[in-house]
């Protein structure tokens, strides 16, 4: 019998990938897409590659969502056996300048729907005595950035969640783990990334920070790397039950960590300056 695996924030980018990939190794996928337009767009992409893939509308934001989900799930495969955190989204802007609501919404999506997905699933993969989640992160998960505070943030906190539910349900034969992602080439441009309007503006006092370093990230992730590579590290890490606990992947992810672990804070913080020109 094929593993079930639910993937949120399935219908672009890296969690595509990792959807169409899975399913073609022959697992039970779940793709959650927030619309109907997504998931109709996802199930015509996996039909012309002739795969079989499955998907549900979830909003992670929604727990009554998020529950409907994990119970159609349930009901039709009789199990969950593997959850990808994928969902997530990035907010540029100063911490002077971010809203309420702004950076509420940030952490809504990517930390409290790890939260809400980890809690749905979690009855489920306790009865079963297995599981594994893998919470998708950043590298910003483990190094700052300017401009990307909420998001660094965010990716701060969901490095925090995997390291402490591991302790909690490692007795119940539940593997946590993370994947780190530098820059790759998706829509996160595009679809991914919000911007404070007071920050983009041409008066903004952070203008000069904001015209330097918004080009480079957007370039690095326009003219970046397949995501596919995401997607592979992900398919390793489930199918490997001595993975890391946090597995880099991409350029970035794989030049800075190491780094970070080998200097000061203050060393690291000069080679991150030197090398983004600050």
């Amino acid at each position: 019998m094929s593993k079930v695996v639910l993937i949120t924030g399935a219908t672009s980018g890296m969690g595509k990938e990792t959807a169409l990939l899975l399913a073609k190794s022959g697992y039970t996928v779940y793709a959650g897409a927030r619309s109907k337009t997504s998931r109709d767009e996802l199930e015509q992409e996996a039909t012309s590659q002739g795969l079989s893939l499955k998907t549900v509308l979830l909003d992670v934001c929604d727990s009554d969502s998020v529950a409907n989900a994990v119970g159609t799930i349930k009901q039709q495969a009789g199990r969950i056996d593997a959850l990808v955190n994928n969902a997530g989204f990035g907010l540029v802007s100063t911490v002077e300048d971010g809203t309420d609501e702004e950076f509420i919404k940030q952490f809504d999506v990517n930390v409290f729907g790890v939260f809400r997905l980890c809690r749905a699933v979690l009855p489920i993969m306790r009865e079963q005595r297995s599981g594994v989640i893998i919470n998708v992160s950043s590298f910003l998960g483990k190094m700052g950035l300017p401009l990307l505070a909420h998001y660094n943030a965010s990716k701060y906190a969901v490095e925090g969640i995997t390291d402490s539910l591991r302790y909690e349900v490692a007795p119940f034969g539940i593997r946590v783990n993370s994947v780190l992602p530098g820059l790759f080439k998706t829509n996160f441009v595009n679809k991914g990334l919000v911007a404070n309007q007071q920050t983009m503006a041409e008066d903004s006092p952070y203008q000069k920070q904001v015209s330097h370093f918004v080009p480079i990230v957007a370039q690095k992730i326009n003219e970046g790397p397949s995501p596919v590579a995401v997607a592979n590290t992900v398919k390793s890490v489930l199918e490997d039950d001595n993975s890391p606990i946090s597995t880099p992947v991409g350029a970035e992810a794989e030049t800075f960590l190491p780094m970070a672990k080998q200097m000061t804070a203050e060393a690291f913080e000069q080679e991150i300056k030197k090398t983004f020109s600050f």
